[in-house]
């Protein structure tokens, strides 16, 4: 299992570090035209010394005479500087001074890759430092934003340094722990991607390098450090600073990211006192964004600039008196807009998990939540998410559970939760939980699921079970029906079923088991 683990590990973390890289390239074309007209790259030093390479674009006609708006842009995970040109180039000729540098220990920027450590959140502070010793920034109107990486630097850096007014959040993390360990389960082909990028276009630092292995290795003994590293490095631990420096925060994010899951964003905007904003689009990391560095046009930019023009210029343009959570479903693609994220889930229908069901672990019973990337990027682009068919999963590996069918179209909106009695034959072991929907044929297509790990507990003695699946927006067809299903082997995890375990699920008469689906009629 080790072995076929690690050609996985590499298999995919070139594929995707190979995919990164190429996306990185989007800007190669904006960086020719924006050359032409006045950007500047440059060295900042940043924290201890290291430096940080950097490019400037400054409105045309600039001449110091003036102070504009000053935006920050910390490049993503394994990009270039070049990343953010086309829109760095539309964002200056708005009246913005516009600085985007490679974050440490990537490219050509000096340093070790620190994971939104300390030191890059002084980078940040030492890179708005010189712009407004070296450009014509404004120093009371600072914005930060990014994609990925970019994007949880920029949230950490505005909850320590009260400078920054504004932070637009893509595709970001506000709780690391909660992105890549969530359900106490490695995320593994997550890690395999940020693993592979890291080696191929820069230089991980030792304690980085201990943290990947710690994961990989499911080193229990190192798992209360490997939290307390994560939590150092989420906006999460700072909201209350965050909140007491006021920085006005848009949050977007797509419903089926794989490195970054859409729970802990919302669970993160709840706890914002300041002026905020959540986008949910569908598709996978980083791609509602994508087009928009290609230089086209893009809902995700388009309200980043429109987010920026009014917090840092005072623009009337609206997006202040608009609600502020804005959904697009998967299925239909229209957009949606609530005043909070409860309203989004308000109501919810409960689906029993009668009987007891006992299944096998260690084998894939085929469900599974798809490959990262590519399964909700063909969500995204062609609505094919993830399918099993239903009535021919092996009941020895899978447990499954099935509602009445529906007569009218329903919609999932939130997040599903699942409560239930488990009696494992070992100490350890993980299950993932799936929710589909259901056709008339039998065949599947994944609504949401999430993965669940416990150890140390006693053989043959049963415990309660609360599992928040991932937030999603789908919509039910009239006549299919949704199906609970649960299994021991995700690719997308790593799992902790000794050999031979056996998982049994009951619903004690007073404390019964249950899905509970947000779920209204369309």
């Amino acid at each position: 299992m080790g072995h076929g683990r690690t050609a996985l590990r590499t298999s995919v973390a070139g594929t995707a570090a190979a995919a990164l890289l190429a996306g990185g390239l989007v800007g190669l074309a904006p960086a020719a035209q924006a050359a032409a007209q006045g950007i500047r790259y440059v060295d900042i030093t940043g924290d201890g010394g290291t430096v940080l390479k950097a490019n400037v674009v400054t409105p045309a006609g600039a001449d110091g005479s003036q102070r504009y708006p000053l935006i920050v842009l910390p490049t993503s995970w394994g990009l270039p500087q070049i990343e953010y040109l086309a829109q760095a180039r539309k964002l200056a000729d708005s009246g913005y001074v516009v600085l985007t540098y490679n974050v440490r220990g990537f490219w050509q920027s000096g340093g070790r890759i620190e994971v939104a450590g300390p030191p890059d959140v002084a980078d940040a502070s030492d890179v708005i430092d010189w712009a407004l010793a070296h450009t014509p920034s404004d120093p009371q109107h600072i914005g930060m934003a990014g994609v990925s990486y970019g994007a949880g630097i920029s949230l950490l850096a505005a909850a320590h340094d009260k400078r920054i007014k504004a932070v637009a959040s893509l595709s970001g993390w506000a709780d690391l722990v909660a992105s890549i360990y969530s359900g106490r389960t490695q995320h593994v082909q997550a890690l395999e991607v940020l693993d592979g990028a890291a080696t191929l276009t820069g230089r991980e630092s030792p304690q980085l390098r201990e943290i990947f292995h710690n994961m990989y290795s499911s080193n229990l003994s190192k798992e209360q450090e490997m939290i307390n590293w994560g939590r150092k490095r989420s906006a999460m631990t700072y909201v209350d600073q965050l909140n007491k420096n006021g920085a006005a925060v848009l949050l977007s994010n797509a419903w089926g990211d794989t490195v970054f899951p859409v729970n802990q964003y919302a669970d993160f905007y709840q706890k914002l006192t300041v002026p905020k904003r959540l986008e949910l689009r569908p598709g996978d990391h980083a791609t509602p964004e994508l087009t928009g560095l290609f230089g086209l046009p893009n809902d995700v930019w388009t309200d980043t600039e429109r987010w920026f023009d009014h917090y840092l210029k005072g623009a009337d343009n609206g997006i202040e008196r608009e609600q502020p959570v804005r959904l697009t479903s998967r299925s239909a693609g229209r957009y949606e807009s609530y005043p909070n994220w409860k309203s989004v889930s308000a109501t919810h229908r409960k689906i029993a998990l009668a009987g007891t069901k006992t299944i096998h672990a260690n084998v894939d019973s085929g469900a599974d939540g798809g490959v990262v990337f590519l399964s909700s990027i063909l969500d995204q682009v062609a609505h094919l998410p993830p399918m099993a068919w239903v009535p021919l999963l092996p009941r020895r590996w899978a447990a499954v559970w099935q509602s009445g069918r529906y007569h009218t179209a329903q919609h999932v909106r939130g997040t599903a939760t699942l409560h239930t009695t488990l009696t494992p034959t070992k100490e350890s072991g993980t299950l993932i939980a799936y929710l589909y929907d259901v056709g008339p044929l039998g065949v599947g297509k994944l609504v949401t699921h999430a993965p669940y790990t416990w150890h140390g507990r006693t053989p043959g003695k049963p415990f309660d079970v609360d599992l928040d699946l991932f937030s999603t927006a789908y919509d039910v067809p009239a006549r299919h029906h949704l199906a609970l299903v649960v299994d021991t082997v995700d690719p997308l995890y790593i799992e902790h079923n000794p050999s031979g375990a056996q998982l049994t699920f009951s619903s004690p008469s007073d404390d019964p088991s249950y899905v509970s689906v947000p779920l209204g009629e369309q």
